[in-house]
């Protein structure tokens, strides 16, 4: 059993070693290692009671709370598949990551019912048990968390007395990220992956015992959970849990709890910097900021560094978590630099033609090693393109310089991100023609000071057919989240194409970026 490699072991050795430490502050409750400890046991020995076991998946759509992380430890203690759903998504794409992923449990937070009542969770293969986490009172087929694991307090779980993969290769997350097929797909990330992405996170945050993190991010996502939470629980540090992002909060709680290490991505960093300098408090103590998600802008990285928050960069992607990263003088000293590759992988940029890319040539980001995915859940057609070559992929175009620093030059696929979070056009154009009115759709990222990028629509419609704009903004948000829901639709006649009928999406991106339709 390889129970170094387990984030339920590091929890448990915490409890014994220092169980008052504290692991997880939320809402100004304390909770420590011993407390986290005994609850995810318990939470472990519920999912047994419901019959659930090793390789079963265990489906989450909650926001920030300490029931997320209790799954999370839970899941990693069986060996069932823990899947966080984005809690911004639709209902439709609910339904899909639903089939797709076959859990056994889905546990949802109260405020979300409406999103999920025009699910018939009884009509999913295998059945499906549902839990709810709050107050609110759905319907009396659905379990009430807080009730439910409360009765298994203070017990174990009774299949193995201890904790680990018994191969490092054993799927822990199934982490959904939108596909360039209109259609999301599953990164299957395992234990190892999970291990060597926090010695990663680790050395890039120079992390301690003594650190408190701030954080804000989505636990659903990759740098929430895999570059914050999880590294911190390895080290035995404490996590300064936000329920969401509140830029006047996270500088009070800087402040009052002494925090040393923040992760965001550059929205939340230019909501901070839109605070008045008087009301920002004092940020002495904090001795590492980072920034990634999304290109940043020397004049973001200087404005940072101007209010006392001065950011070293991370690049990376779900299927990989951190790949990239440059300090905060690197950053400076060579704007635009995505900086240099993480200890524990290999990358390298390879030609069209799958040479190695020369110094200075535009060529695609590949990498390998163990802080790569294992394959996209069910979905062995789009495994083998990503891994082709026995590297992974990873759609982004950039160049290096003679030191060894990358430049994202461009993406080798559509995906723009707005806010943090990936947009692929894909999907969007293939709710689009999902109206009865629009033939064709084209969808394209343009600059926006506040999410950093936003989807502008090009759509055809149907021959005598018509349709406003606005109603097509609430076909989208109907079935997508509001993130991905296009700022601007435009109609047109006809896109610009290839001899081949390839849309020319890059003279699409042109117009858009002046404004026209």
């Amino acid at each position: 059993m390889i129970k170094s490699m387990n984030v339920a072991w590091w929890v448990r050795r915490w409890s014994e070693l220092h169980p008052e430490k504290t692991a997880i502050n939320f809402e100004n409750r304390s909770i420590s290692y011993a407390e986290l400890h005994d609850k995810s046991e318990a939470v472990a020995s519920w999912l047994q009671s419901l019959g659930i076991e090793k390789g079963d998946r265990v489906a989450v759509l909650l926001d920030n709370c300490p029931e997320f992380i209790e799954l999370y430890l839970a899941c990693a203690r069986l060996g069932a598949i823990f899947v966080p759903f984005n809690f911004r998504l639709a209902t439709p794409e609910i339904d899909y990551l639903l089939v797709n992923c076959r859990p056994r449990l889905f546990v949802f937070r109260d405020a979300l019912a409406e999103k999920i009542a025009p699910l018939n969770l009884a009509n999913y293969q295998p059945p499906l048990a549902a839990a709810v986490v709050g107050q609110k009172t759905v319907d009396h087929r659905v379990l009430d968390y807080a009730n439910t694991t409360a009765r298994f307090n203070g017990e174990k779980p009774f299949v193995t007395s201890s904790i680990g993969p018994s191969d490092p290769e054993e799927p822990q997350v199934i982490m959904y990220t939108s596909g360039t097929t209109g259609h999301p797909k599953g990164s299957v990330l395992t234990y190892k992956k999970t291990f060597f992405n926090c010695l990663n996170a680790n050395i890039f945050f120079k992390a301690s015992y003594d650190d408190i993190m701030l954080l804000i991010l989505p636990l659903f996502h990759s740098g929430g959970l895999f570059i914050q939470l999880t590294p911190m629980l390895y080290h035995g540090g404490t996590i300064l849990l936000h329920h969401r992002f509140d830029p006047g909060r996270a500088y009070a709680d800087i402040q009052r709890h002494r925090v040393t290490k923040f992760l965001g991505v550059p929205t939340v960093y230019r909501a901070l910097l839109d605070v008045p300098a008087g009301e920002r408090g004092d940020l002495s103590s904090l001795r590492v900021c980072a920034i990634g998600g999304e290109q940043v802008t020397p004049e973001l990285l200087r404005a940072c560094r101007d209010a006392g928050l001065a950011c070293r960069q991370i690049m990376g992607q779900t299927e990989t978590s951190i790949l990239l990263w440059a300090s905060e003088e690197e950053s400076l000293a060579k704007p635009g630099t995505v900086g240099r590759p993480v200890f524990h992988a290999e990358v390298r940029l390879v030609a069209e033609d799958g040479s190695l890319a020369s110094q200075g040539q535009v060529g695609e980001i590949v990498a390998r090693g163990p802080v790569v995915m294992k394959e996209y859940w069910r979905d062995p057609k789009r495994t083998e393109d990503a891994m082709s070559g026995g590297w992974l992929h990873t759609g982004d175009l950039g160049r290096s310089d003679e030191e060894g620093y990358y430049y994202l030059m461009d993406r080798a696929r559509d995906m723009f991100i707005s806010g943090g979070e990936n947009v692929y056009p894909a999907e969007v154009e293939r709710v689009l023609k999902l109206h009865p009115a629009v033939a064709e759709a084209a969808v394209v990222g343009v600059p926006d000071p506040k999410w950093g990028e936003v989807g502008h629509a090009f759509v055809i419609l149907h021959a005598d057919a018509g349709v406003e704009a606005e109603a097509l903004h609430d076909h989208c948000r109907d079935h997508l989240a509001a993130y991905k829901v296009p700022h601007r639709i435009a109609f047109v006649k006809e896109f610009p194409r290839t001899p081949l009928g390839k849309v020319r999406k890059f003279l699409l991106l042109e117009k858009a970026r002046q404004g026209g339709n």
